[in-house]
């Protein structure tokens, strides 16, 4: 079975089991006596000057506004973006579901948009995604989250990739081959303790967030894809994080901290700042987010996350976006999502500031061609996945989720748990 396949039919199952509840009144889809509806918007919408409004989460303000001012300065509708800060945002959305007050655009992460979609938040593009030559190049992950009965409510807004760097001046340092990249999870742990063995004053090997359900999800998962090996069952109901592949994980990062190779602050480490040490220039090498890369201030390798056996992939995270179950204004709404998938917006805008793209044919542009890593990030883009499963926030990004108790407990306590820490995760993805 194909990724694409497979995630959708994992959607398709997951989805018909029930929602997630975040306190949402009863939604219908489509909005009543539309002024304007999809079916007039053809493949480019209506550009009339109608004002759209657009919510978004505070993590993709900088997207976000360069999306919209670009819009605006090339169209006659106007959109007014509106930037919800993160913890926000999912009570935000779903009172204004309840009281029918979505705004005619709004965003969503890629973890909540099945279960939006199922609440009825979006209205049906189907056809007008069909219109697109280039559909099958639009990035299939974030497709098949926003796909339920064969019926597709969201395009991309902004992906969001899990990538393996390094500092290419403390790996040369190291003796290590800064151009070619660790293989495999035993030369990435290998690369760690070489850097380590450097014993430059507050630096170390590598660092994580062994605190942040989320930041391990988008880092660790995408080596067992890497290898070939699932994370959750088809439907999202079972953890399937107990596999040899994952068991290997563990112990890898589990001898890196035994070594002394982790950055100390790792272990307490919650997420806002997971990231900062590599920035500083005191870690020599771990996975992070690529939309990072243009703001990281020195000279670093990319590659995919590696797996034990070697391969590459990735976390496709991000935000999805379509036009709200409340908007009156969809022909319009869909002329900034028409013009958001144009190679005008892919590339001229989003490649332009080093972003990622949503449309595999435009991976290779007059910007990546400047830079080597932004063809790999892209390229890296299609073997990646989007994990779907309706208690994924409870399983996984929650604070004491049974994930992250897994998680420490195999690197910082007992290994012999992780079966027992597995089933507890299906426990809450089967509720």
């Amino acid at each position: 079975m194909t990724s694409r396949n497979r995630r959708m039919t994992r959607a398709a199952a997951l989805l018909a089991a029930g929602a997630l509840t975040i306190g949402l009144a009863a939604c219908s889809t489509g909005s009543s006596d539309p002024e304007s509806s999809l079916a007039d918007a053809g493949v480019e919408g209506v550009d009339d000057g109608t004002t759209l409004t657009l919510w978004t989460r505070a993590p993709l303000e900088k997207q976000a506004n360069l999306l919209v001012d670009a819009y605006n300065e090339s169209h006659e509708n106007q959109v007014e973006l509106t930037v919800v800060p993160n913890d926000d945002y999912v009570a935000k959305v779903g009172a204004a579901a309840g009281s029918n007050g979505l705004p005619d655009l709004f965003a969503a992460d890629i973890v909540y948009v099945p279960n939006w979609v199922k609440q009825g938040l979006f209205q049906d593009i189907t056809a007008n995604i069909d219109g697109f030559d280039f559909k099958d190049d639009i990035n299939k992950g974030h497709l098949s989250a926003g796909t339920l009965d064969d019926k597709e409510y969201v395009l991309p807004f902004v992906l969001d990739l899990s990538m393996l760097f390094w500092n290419k001046d403390l790996a040369t340092e190291a003796g290590l081959d800064a151009e070619a990249g660790p293989a495999n999870l035993e030369e990435f742990a290998e690369w760690a303790k070489a850097i380590q063995g450097l014993n430059k004053p507050d630096t170390y090997g590598t660092a994580t967030g062994l605190n942040c359900g989320g930041c391990l999800v988008f880092t660790w998962f995408p080596s067992s894809w890497a290898d070939g090996q699932e994370v959750l069952s088809d439907d999202g109901t079972e953890s399937l994080l107990a596999s040899d592949t994952s068991k290997e994980i563990y112990s890898t990062w589990k001898d890196l901290w035994d070594s002394g190779a982790v950055l100390p602050s790792s272990k307490d480490e919650a997420g806002p700042t997971w990231t900062a040490a590599f920035t500083e220039g005191k870690v020599g090498i771990m996975p992070y987010p690529a939309t990072l890369l243009s703001s990281t201030p020195f000279d670093v390798g990319v590659s995919g996350l590696v797996g034990p056996e070697g391969g590459a992939s990735t976390f496709v995270g991000g935000d999805g976006i379509g036009v709200s179950k409340d908007s009156k204004k969809a022909a319009q709404a869909w002329n900034f999502l028409s013009w958001m998938m144009s190679e005008d917006a892919q590339v001229g805008v989003l490649a332009k500031d080093n972003d990622v793209v949503s449309r595999s044919d435009l991976a290779d542009n007059e910007y990546s061609q400047k830079d080597p890593r932004l063809i790999t990030i892209n390229e890296v883009a299609g073997q990646g996945d989007t994990p779907v499963a309706i208690n994924f926030q409870q399983a996984f990004n929650a604070p004491n989720s049974p994930w992250l108790t897994m998680v420490r407990n195999a690197v910082l306590g007992d290994a012999d748990s992780i079966d027992a820490d597995n089933d507890e995760i299906t426990a809450v993805l089967s509720q």
